[in-house]
């Protein structure tokens, strides 16, 4: 059976088959992903029982893995994965379900916010593929916008305004909105703004697409209200029903997604259960406007 991608929403989510991610997989295999991922931005696969590195070795496929350092505020002798995995999990070291409130879960809460992975850093991730080791029976769920739709649906003004606007990303403004603000000294400094635009425009395809998240705080020259109830406005624009797309996970599904073209969230769920899910982040090879001076 060859490798076949059939949609799940038009133009958005395919449902891809005939392929074992667990086993080396072929230039032409990497290849048509790559082209559904281009077309797509989002794909969802059944049954990959994969082992961590087996995960590392087929996202390698598709550029360098991003470390996780700097995303989060789990210290290196707190971390259950590889330096290379990122764990939205929601367990400890102990592999047992965090505290309501444990620090750490409340930081990752963060997580239910509509962002984009990565953003927060200067050079930001192209694709993130999300294995799901142990999954929940209620909620849980992955949410998708597709955000080349959305920009496609604005009106020319909107597009002439944000042509070239530049928004500032932080981990501090996505986990202020949850009024997560104890944040250390040493945190504050890793998590310093960087710049990306507004709308970005897709390597391959040429499509543009508006690049927004949870993360993103400030507009350079405007007031912070202003700049923070237009982006909640071009938000909720582009999570409107027509672009969205929601995964209901079943253990050892696996799903990538591209992080320039989609936003994306996780719905509640009951936190004494355990949910174990690992990703790996490909990094992305350039910022998308010049960072400030330090």
């Amino acid at each position: 059976m060859s490798l076949s991608i059939r949609p799940l929403t038009p133009n958005f989510v395919g449902e891809v088959s005939g392929i074992d991610l667990t086993q080396p997989v072929t230039r032409e295999q990497v290849a048509a992903i790559e082209a559904g991922m281009d077309r797509y931005a989002v794909l969802v696969y059944h049954d990959q029982r994969f082992t961590d590195e087996q995960q590392k070795a087929f996202s390698q496929n598709f550029g360098a893995l991003e470390h996780t350092a700097g995303g989060n505020i789990v210290k290196p002798q707190e971390k259950r994965l590889d330096p290379y995995m990122a764990d939205v999990s929601n367990l400890g070291i102990d592999h047992k379900p965090l505290a309501r409130d444990d620090r750490k879960r409340m930081f990752n809460l963060g997580n239910q916010l509509w962002h984009s992975d990565s953003s927060f850093r200067a050079v930001p991730a192209k694709y993130s593929l999300l294995s799901g080791r142990i999954t929940v029976g209620k909620g849980g769920q992955t949410q998708f916008c597709d955000m080349r739709a959305a920009y496609d649906a604005l009106d020319g003004a909107t597009k002439t305004e944000i042509e070239d606007l530049i928004c500032e990303h932080s981990l501090i403004y996505s986990r202020g909105l949850l009024g997560f603000d104890d944040l250390t000294s040493e945190e504050l400094a890793m998590f310093r703004p960087v710049r990306q635009k507004l709308v970005r425009v897709h390597p391959v395809t040429g499509r543009k697409s508006l690049y927004l998240s949870s993360h993103a705080g400030k507009i350079p020259g405007w007031p912070v209200p202003e700049a923070r109830a237009f982006l909640r406005d071009l938000t909720e624009h582009a999570t409107q029903p027509q672009f969205f797309y929601s995964h209901s996970w079943q253990q050892y599904d696996f799903v990538m997604w591209d992080n320039r073209t989609t936003l994306h969230r996780v719905t509640r769920f009951d936190n004494n259960q355990i949910r174990d899910m690992r990703r790996t982040t490909i990094a992305g090879d350039s910022e998308t406007v010049a960072q400030l001076a330090a």
